[in-house]
């Protein structure tokens, strides 16, 4: 480790992949970064603090909305800064203080990848009480600083909303338009107060909003994609200076969400991670984005291995699972290849009704008469690995723990616990609470021999709890690191356990529970017409091996539409549903070529980089594509929709110049789609069938040129 100390101006530099950037500072400014270099390519940029601090004593000037323009951040001054490092990883710690203030900005990378997590340490060094109201975690100027006319002139902004049954949604939007329109604010002799602020609070991180984006300008050759790696409120914002643009990112505030924090002389708080990759086009900061959360995920046996995982629920026997039912599908799933199957949502309940009595998680003896290890033990015997739905964090108002537990293992608001849809939520910062999802977790593994848990998450408890807790986004900070700490316990015991990341579709499926968990249902869509766009978009917020897309044929489907199904699962985690047992043997032979293909696909999925040659897909677009390219070939998933042209043009600008040849992997035995081939555009003509819906997943390899 190195560490410098300077009382003058001075510059530290953090540098990933072909990315360098710059943070400076003086005698009278704070530290700011000042330049970004990406693809060779250098840009002094608008320059604000890194850091920003708002407290009940110290706002901003002028008084505004946004996470910037602090007072506390305009007084910091340098101190020092170390760096260390292992060759691999590297650290750069800055070191700042204030007036009764000491912040640390911490920068953490791997040495391949052209990103970094930031994270903030404030710590009270006065005498009275520091009230805080927000903590950025991040805060950069982005536009030229040499601009002469529009700052945010050439910058685009990538954004994406969620709900349920509609997740992913991404849109792009120049950034100079209503969101900034022209003020004249230099007449008033201060920038503007307001901002494109994009909030989330409760713990539904991702049920309106998406917590990351991309900015980017082809002109100036910079794109800047961020991620910010909480299960919990965040926020984040671009704003328009008189001089520059900037991005801040951070976790809960105060005015958002309902967070604030009274620090005592000597206590610290660190603001939630966020990352932030730079690239020199918006594909380059996706691919970074990528790398780096390959970079930062938990080790897993999972994260190379991805078995295909079958799963009773979607589209089959929605949460009414008993013996009878499962044994023909066990078989079934068996016989097309599935190496896990999951045993879904109500495999607990003896009364049918089983939303309301979640909690003690003992298996249902009306459902199972033989026992649940009956059918535990059909599913081994079939080759495959048992799993089972939880919802662990909830307890139903009719279940027995919700009696059995002290109130104060549970989230409240003034004394009475909070209830949604039914349901109490448990607060993992009580050890009553955690002690008994611990003993579940850990039983049904010894019990039941269980290797994978579908971990679901379907209510919102609102901004947080008032007990224990200095306020309510207090409370509710707490209880979301004390439920990251759990899982890392859970898988820290389990090391060969898979668990996966559901949540009422994908409705927190943030990077923080992500980065820990092996695979993320990427909805509860059940019309398998409109799951495309979720499918193809998934690999924006998340890594394509984790993205487990429902591929749920029904026997009742024509064979198209039964390709259909199958293709909406392949560039990804491949998770099968659906009434196998029903099927005809050309039915089910259909379903087993997907899946031999999902495990040839496995290792190329695990390194590939995800793109999108028909565009960025929209909810109703007729034609949707979504690619992934590693090692020197592209496999590309086309769904045809809705009326269109049968002719689809997908851009793969990568391959100019090149000669490729294009093969159909799936499905093999219905009409081919015929293809042409544009070396000069870069551009493949893909031919489809008349019929709606069809699908079709090809691959693209790249020829030798010919020799002169």
């Amino acid at each position: 480790m190195t560490t410098t100390t300077l009382t003058t101006a001075g510059t530290a530099h953090w540098a990933g992949g072909d990315v360098e950037v710059s943070l400076s500072w003086g005698q009278d400014t704070p530290v700011r970064v000042s330049e970004i270099v990406a693809g060779g390519r250098r840009l002094a940029v608008h320059a604000i603090p890194a850091v920003e601090i708002i407290s009940a004593a110290n706002g901003s000037v002028p008084a505004s909305y946004r996470l910037v323009h602090s007072e506390i951040g305009a007084q910091l001054r340098y101190v020092d800064h170390d760096e260390s490092g292992d060759g691999a990883t590297r650290t750069l710690r800055i070191r700042q203080q204030a007036p009764g203030i000491e912040a640390v900005l911490e920068l953490r990378s791997d040495a391949d990848v052209a990103g970094f997590r930031a994270q903030v340490t404030v710590t009270n060094r006065g005498e009275e009480p520091l009230v805080l109201f927000s903590v950025a975690s991040w805060a950069m100027g982005f536009t030229d600083a040499a601009h002469d006319v529009d700052a945010l002139g050439g910058w685009s902004l990538l954004s994406g909303r969620s709900d349920w049954l509609a997740e992913g949604r991404w849109s792009e939007a120049p950034l100079r338009g209503p969101d900034f329109p022209d003020l004249a604010e230099h007449l008033t002799g201060h920038n503007p107060r307001g901002a494109l602020i994009v909030t989330s609070d409760g713990t539904w991180s991702t049920g309106r909003h998406l917590p990351l984006g991309v900015i980017d300008n082809p002109d100036l050759g910079i794109a800047v994609a961020w991620q910010i790696e909480h299960n919990g409120a965040w926020r984040w914002e671009i704003g328009r200076d008189t001089d520059g643009g900037f991005l801040a990112l951070s976790g809960p505030t105060d005015t958002d969400s309902g967070w604030s924090l009274p620090l005592p002389t000597g206590a610290s708080f660190t603001s939630v991670p966020v990352s932030v990759v730079i690239g020199s086009s918006r594909q380059d900061a996706v691919a970074a984005l990528t790398a780096y959360r390959r970079a930062t995920r938990r080790p897993h046996p999972d994260n190379t291995a991805m078995p295909v995982v079958f799963n009773d629920y979607m589209n089959t026997l929605d949460g009414d699972p008993t013996t009878a039912k499962l044994l023909p599908l066990i078989a079934a799933a068996a016989e097309v290849g599935a190496e896990v199957f999951c045993i879904d949502a109500g495999w607990y309940d003896d009364s049918g009704h089983w939303w309301a009595s979640v909690g003690a998680w003992q298996p249902s003896t009306t459902r199972f008469p033989g026992g649940l290890h009956e059918v535990m033990d059909a599913i081994r015997a079939a080759g495959m690995v048992p799993g089972l739905w939880l919802e662990p964090e909830v307890v139903g108002i009719h279940s027995p723990v919700a009696d059995a537990l002290p109130r104060e293992a549970f989230l409240q608001r003034g004394g009475a616990r909070i209830v949604e849809h039914h349901r109490y939520h448990l607060d993992l910062r009580h050890p009553a609470a955690r002690e008994h999802i611990d003993e579940v977790v850990d039983r049904l593994v010894r019990d039941f021999g269980i290797g994978f848990i579908k971990m679901d998450y379907n209510i919102n408890p609102g901004p947080g709890t008032d007990l224990r807790a200095a306020s309510v986004g207090d409370g509710l900070l707490g209880h979301s690191r004390a439920v990251l700490d759990w899982i890392d316990g859970v898988l820290d015991r389990h090391p060969q356990l898979v668990v996966e990341n559901c949540s009422s579709g994908a409705m927190r499926q943030d990077w923080a529970m992500l980065s820990r968990l092996a695979m993320q249902s990427t909805s509860d869509q059940q019309d398998f017409t409109k799951y495309p766009p979720i499918a193809a978009a998934a690999p924006l917020s998340m890594l394509p091996e984790q993205a487990a897309s429902w591929a749920y044929p029904q026997p009742e489907m024509s064979d198209e539409e039964i390709s259909f199904c199958l293709v909406t699962g392949l560039l990804g985690r491949f998770y099968v549903s659906g009434y196998l047992n029903r099927m005809t043997d050309a039915q089910r032979l259909r379903v087993s070529e997907a899946v031999r293909l999902a495990k040839d696909l496995r290792t190329h999925i695990a390194d590939a980089v995800p793109f999108w040659p028909a565009g960025l897909p929209q909810w109703d677009d007729p034609v949707v594509a979504l690619g992934l390219r590693a090692d020197g070939a592209d496999v590309v998933s086309v769904w045809r929709r809705g009326d269109a042209d049968p002719r689809v043009a997908l851009s793969l600008p990568h391959l100019r110049g090149r000669e490729i040849s294009a093969v159909t992997l799936f499905p093999a035995d219905l009409p081919a789609w015929r293809t042409e081939w544009d070396a000069a555009t870069g551009i493949l003509t893909v031919h489809t069938t008349d019929s709606t819906p069809a699908a079709r997943t090809l691959r693209l390899t790249t020829l030798p040129n010919p020799t002169a």
